[in-house]
C-alpha cells in the first residue's frame, strides 16, 4: 500500500485573475510612491502598452519608441507552437507599424521622479540609457518580476531578475553566485550569461545579466550536444565518488525532508528516499554539479552555440545526471500536458538517458527516482501548491508514479 494516503484538493484560482492581481503588484514594487501608476499628472516615466489586455496580462511593452516596442515583444520569449508564433508577428507588426494604438488598447501610464523609478535605479547603475519591459509570468511560488532592458536603437542588452520575498531573494541571489561560479569553470560546450550588476534596491534583490542572443536563428538539436553540455556542467566544479547513504548530498537531502516534515506529502516521501537509499546499498555513485531546472524553455541552440540560462537551481555534489532526467521529464510535460504519463515515460527511460553519465546500470533506477524525491522536496518547500502553480499538487501527477515506482524496485 502507497505510504501516501491524501494529497492537497485541487487548485481552481484562475490564472488571468491571478495575473492581473500580480502585475498590481509588480507595478507598485516598480514604481513606488511617490511614482505613481494610475495616470496621475506629473512628470512622465514610462508608459506601457499591456499585451494582450489588462484582464489577461503577460508583457508590460514601452511605447515611447516602436523599435523599442517591436524589440521588446520580438525577444519577450521563444513561441512555442506555429500559433504563438504567428501571435507574436502579429503584435510585432502591430507596434511597428502604429495599429498598437487600437488593437492594444490598455496602458500603464508612470508618472513621478525618475530617480524613484526601477528606470532611473538601473540606468545609473549601468550607464546607459535605457528601456524597460516587463514579463508577467504565470502563478508560481519562484514567480518574480523578469525585466528586460532594450537600448535606444532597439537592441536587448540584458534581462534583471527582483527578488522580492525570501524565497525569490534567495533564488536571485543563489543564481548570482552560480553565474560567478560559471564565469571561471572554463565551460567549452555552452555559453551562459554574464552578471552586468548585482545589488539591492528598495529591499528587492537585483540581478542583471547580459542578453543570451536567442533571436538568432536556432539549429537543430542533437542529443549528443546537449549531453555534451550537461557533461560540461557536471565536471565544472569536480566530482566525488561514495555510496548514497555516505553521501553529503544525502545527508542535505534528509535535512531537506525534515524541513518539510508538517506537510502531508513528507512522510510518504521520506519513506521512498529511505528504500531507495536500502536499495542502493553500497553502489558508488559519482556526484557532479546540476544546473537544476535545464528545461527546453531555458535553453536555445544555434549553428555555433547552446545558450543556457535560469541558473537559479544550480548546485554541486549531486548524483550524476539529474539534468538529463529533469530535461526529458520537462519535455515530456510540455509536449503532451500528461504529467503523470510523462514521469512514468521518463522512468522507464531512466537506462538510456543515465548511461552517457556513467552511471552503473543498478543505479539508474534509483537514480531517477531520487531525483523525483528531489524535486518534489522543493515543490513542497517552494510552497508551489499555495503559490496556484499549475503542477503544486504534487498527489496528481508526481507522487503516486514515484511510490509505485519505489514499491516495485
Amino acid at each position: 500500500m502507497s505510504p501516501v494516503k491524501t494529497a492537497p484538493a485541487e487548485l481552481t484560482a484562475n490564472d488571468a485573475a491571478l495575473r492581473t492581481q500580480y502585475l498590481t503588484e509588480v507595478l507598485d514594487l516598480l514604481y513606488p510612491w511617490p511614482c505613481r501608476t494610475d495616470g496621475s499628472p506629473g512628470t512622465p516615466i514610462a508608459e506601457y502598452m499591456v499585451v494582450p489586455d489588462a484582464r489577461r496580462p503577460r508583457l508590460l511593452v514601452p511605447s515611447g519608441s516602436r523599435r523599442v516596442a517591436a524589440a521588446a515583444v520580438r525577444r519577450y520569449a521563444e513561441p512555442q507552437s506555429r500559433t504563438a508564433k504567428l501571435k507574436r508577428d502579429a503584435v510585432v507588426a502591430a507596434v511597428r507599424t502604429g495599429a498598437s494604438a487600437v488593437l492594444l488598447r490598455d496602458r500603464v501610464r508612470v508618472t513621478g521622479p525618475y530617480s524613484s523609478s526601477i528606470d532611473g535605479y538601473l540606468s545609473e547603475q549601468l550607464g546607459r540609457e535605457l528601456a524597460v519591459s516587463v514579463h508577467i509570468g504565470p502563478a508560481r511560488a519562484n514567480r518574480k518580476p523578469v525585466l528586460q532592458l532594450i537600448g535606444p536603437e532597439g537592441d536587448t542588452f540584458g534581462f534583471g531578475k527582483l527578488g522580492t520575498g525570501p524565497l525569490t531573494q534567495t533564488l536571485v541571489k543563489a543564481e548570482t553566485k552560480a553565474l560567478y561560479t560559471l564565469a571561471t569553470c572554463g565551460l567549452t560546450r555552452l555559453t551562459v550569461p554574464r552578471v552586468l550588476h548585482s545589488g539591492e534596491w528598495r529591499g528587492l534583490e537585483v540581478l542583471i545579466q547580459s542578453a543570451l542572443p536567442v533571436w538568432r536563428p536556432r539549429a537543430p538539436l542533437s542529443q549528443r550536444r546537449l549531453v555534451d553540455a550537461m557533461l560540461d556542467i557536471a565536471g565544472c566544479c569536480g566530482y566525488t565518488d561514495c555510496p548514497i547513504d555516505t553521501s553529503t548530498y544525502w545527508r542535505q537531502l534528509r535535512d531537506r525532508l525534515a524541513a518539510v516534515a508538517d506537510r502531508p506529502e513528507a512522510a510518504g516521501l521520506t519513506t521512498a528516499a529511505e528504500l531507495l537509499v536500502k536499495h542502493a546499498g553500497d553502489t558508488t555513485f559519482r556526484y557532479g554539479a546540476w544546473h537544476g531546472d535545464w528545461a527546453p524553455w531555458n535553453m536555445a541552440n544555434l549553428a555555433d552555440a547552446l545558450l543556457v540560462w535560469d541558473w537559479e537551481r544550480f548546485a554541486t555534489g549531486v548524483p550524476m545526471g539529474f539534468d538529463a532526467i529533469h530535461h526529458e521529464l520537462q519535455r515530456r510535460i510540455q509536449s503532451t500536458g500528461d504529467a503523470p504519463d510523462a514521469v512514468e515515460q521518463t522512468v522507464r527511460r531512466a537506462g538510456e538517458l543515465l548511461a552517457p553519465f556513467g552511471v552503473p546500470a543498478a543505479a539508474r533506477e534509483v537514480t531517477a527516482l531520487l531525483y523525483l524525491v528531489d524535486l518534489a522536496v522543493r515543490y513542497l518547500t517552494d510552497r508551489q501548491a499555495e503559490a496556484g502553480a499549475r503542477l503544486g499538487v504534487l498527489g496528481t501527477w508526481l507522487l503516486p508514479v514515484l511510490i509505485r515506482r519505489v514499491e516495485e524496485l
